[in-house]
């Protein structure tokens, strides 16, 4: 049997999920199944082989979690790939073209709220970012956790929440608070130690062994590269399931990064490579923050052409209904129809 998906399939398939004993060998076609949620799964079968085939559906409670999924794509010897979104919206787009994971980004959160990457912004706001990610997607959403405010105990807390946020994984830097994007001039590093009890301190705070904990090192830019490896050593035996090294300018320093780090399971953040090289380089999960600087490009052209011109040419964008239906409409017409809420809607 192969199955290709339409609409993003969440959870995966897999095997004892779905027992196909009642369609006949041979049948092809796109089914429409429905979960509690009222999110449709739209999936093309095409079945080979011999046999009676059924389908049977799997409980609400059998779905696999979202921190399982990623726990299982980082032990996979497949990269996986985590674009940045700012908000809800963005997330959905990428999951609806197929990504199996979604970054949300300290720096854009902080963008959109009008500030710089300076560690302006509380674990509140961005935990409450992380919620409305995390709750419109069915994919793992890896978020940035800056410093983890403050120091191991607040860390603590700052686990709870993000967890509580139904977000699968977080990165916790050690840089000194406030922070400062790791591309910034004027960051500074904590000592070693101190940042190995604020790992200890999140796995020991985390509810569910599966929610990843990521250890981010900004010291490359700040004590050098043997610093960076000794801590990226040190942070994962003390337990962090990826070692991040921020501020890579090269493909010199991918390369570097790769090499000296060994066996070390690595995050990587940039578009230096394409993402066959860096799967090739075994890294394991790589988020790409291309995505949000197309945005502010494009968003830039199209109010200069509105200014300027009058106009946007409406080849450049897609309808409201795009968007609508990319967020549920149709859904929400259905259940206006179960509960009476309304009439059906005139097409």
């Amino acid at each position: 049997m192969t199955v290709a998906t339409r609409i993003p399939l969440n959870p995966p398939l897999r095997k004892g999920d779905f027992n196909f004993s009642d369609l006949k060998s041979g049948t092809e076609g796109i089914f429409v199944l429905r979960w509690q949620s009222f999110k449709p799964w739209v999936i093309m079968l095409s079945i080979r082989g011999s046999g009676p085939i059924r389908p049977s559906f799997l409980r609400g409670d059998q779905v696999m979690k979202t921190t399982t999924k990623l726990r299982q794509m980082i032990d996979s010897d497949s990269l996986t790939v985590a674009p940045f979104v700012l908000n809800a919206f963005h997330a959905k787009i990428a999951e609806s073209v197929g990504f199996q994971a979604v970054y949300m980004t300290g720096a854009g959160t902080s963008a959109e709220r009008g500030f710089p990457d300076v560690g302006l912004l509380t674990m509140t706001e961005m935990v409450s970012n992380a919620k409305y990610i995390a709750g419109a997607v069915d994919i793992p959403v890896i978020c940035d956790a800056d410093t983890g405010y403050g120091n191991p105990l607040n860390v603590r807390r700052t686990i709870r929440e993000y967890e509580a946020a139904g977000v699968a994984g977080v990165h916790i830097e050690d840089q000194v608070f406030p922070k400062k994007c790791g591309f910034f001039a004027g960051k500074q590093v904590i000592p070693q130690e101190e940042a190995v009890q604020k790992i200890k301190a999140a796995l020991d705070a985390r509810s569910d062994p599966d929610f990843v904990v990521i250890a981010r090192c900004d010291a490359y830019a700040v004590t050098g590269w043997e610093d960076t490896v000794e801590r990226s050593h040190a942070y994962i035996e003390a337990g962090a399931d990826l070692v991040f090294v921020d501020g890579i300018k090269s493909r010199e320093d991918i390369e570097n990064y790769a090499r000296d780090m060994g066996s070390l399971p690595r995050m990587y953040n940039g578009d230096l490579a394409n993402t066959k090289e860096m799967d090739a380089l075994g890294y394991k999960v790589m988020i790409c923050g291309s995505t949000i600087w197309l945005i502010y490009k494009q968003l830039k052209d199209s109010f200069t052409e509105l200014m300027e011109e009058g106009a946007v040419n409406p080849e450049r964008y897609g309808t409201r209904w795009d968007v609508a239906g990319l967020m549920g409409l149709d859904d929400i017409y259905e259940l206006e129809q179960k509960y009476g809420v309304t009439e059906a809607p005139v097409v």
